[in-house]
């Protein structure tokens, strides 16, 4: 297992590398100049120089690149073009939004996707499985932002039983995931639908193996070796898609954080990209792949907890 890891962790560091390489290109070579979006088009020019040295603006890629990583593993994410306030502390007060947020919704999706996709592949080509499928077909492709608005709708303007958007704080708890629970559901759903896809189609596939029929030859219930043979088994591809819809609920919300008028890490993005606040955009993205290829780092980890053999062959 340690020389499973150990790869695994190598792997990382290299995909971290090339990823800042990536984004710092990516966004430098867009075409504009920080300096004089901020100042205007009216300002002078020796004006607009001032500003690009201040913002060390002036200076070739490469060294700012390397300033910039070096900063990074520092714990130093720069400062703020537009704001003139550290990175770091802009990110960390929209944290405690975006990542709630995505655990709450991630564990919505679980508690739904799970028991469902058992169900469905308990019963498969009974009318429950139809059913379900024809309800996870829907749910995918039901655009979640069309959702939100519906769900604003019925259950913030008609019903009131929660806020339209904004977010209260965490001084009140219950407030705050009173606030967070129609986001939560909105982007927990088209998940679960894709989840409990998968697990149907894990858990059928694990159903027909050699090793099911002789657990029931052996005198297992078919309830049995589906929650003690089956379900093991079948958790490699769910997995996957666990790790990949957490980096998306924590990555990907910015639409929805826009609806429902969340301050996370989401609408953290857009204002920068905005007000091409460069340096707020580069470390942001470079924060949310680093979540990303830990997660799947992790994944990875747990893969060789779940399936034995991975750990063999990377001996």
């Amino acid at each position: 297992m340690l020389h499973y890891a150990t790869k695994r962790l190598i792997s990382l560091v290299l995909s971290l590398f090339a990823a800042s390489v990536v984004i710092f290109t990516a966004i430098e070579v867009i075409p504009g100049d920080t300096a004089s979006f901020m100042l205007g088009i009216n300002a002078r020019p020796d004006t607009v120089a001032a500003l690009r040295a201040e913002l060390g603006l002036d200076l070739g890629m490469v060294p700012r690149y390397f300033s910039w990583i070096s900063g990074m593993l520092t714990g130093d994410f720069g400062t703020s073009y537009t704001y003139r306030r550290p990175v770091v502390e802009m990110v960390a007060g929209r944290m405690w939004v975006s990542l709630p947020l995505a655990v709450y919704a991630l564990t919505l999706s679980t508690l739904i996707a799970f028991p469902v996709g058992i169900i469905a592949a308990s019963r498969r080509g009974g009318w429950a499985d139809k059913s379900i499928m024809g309800a996870t077909q829907l749910g995918i492709a039901v655009p979640n932002f069309w959702f939100a608005v519906l769900m604003v709708q019925i259950f913030a303007i008609k019903w009131g039983w929660f806020r339209a958007g904004g977010f209260p704080g965490w001084d009140n708890p219950f407030q705050a995931f009173r606030a967070l629970t129609l986001p939560a559901i909105v982007l927990a759903l088209p998940q679960a639908a894709i989840l409990a896809r998968i697990m149907r189609s894990g858990l059928i596939d694990t159903l027909d193996a050699d090793f099911m029929r002789t657990a029931r030859a052996k005198g297992r219930t078919a309830r049995g070796a589906l929650w003690h043979h089956a379900l093991r088994n079948a958790m490699i591809p769910v997995l996957t898609i666990l790790g990949l819809q957490f980096s998306f609920l924590l990555a990907g919300a910015i639409i929805i954080e826009q609806v429902f008028f969340l301050p996370g890490i989401g609408r953290l993005i857009f204002t920068a990209i905005s007000q091409r606040d460069l340096i707020v955009v580069e470390s942001v993205v470079m924060l949310l792949v680093f979540a990303v290829i830990m997660l799947t780092f992790l994944v990875d980890l747990a893969y060789a907890w779940v399936d034995p053999r991975l750990r063999r062959r990377a001996i």
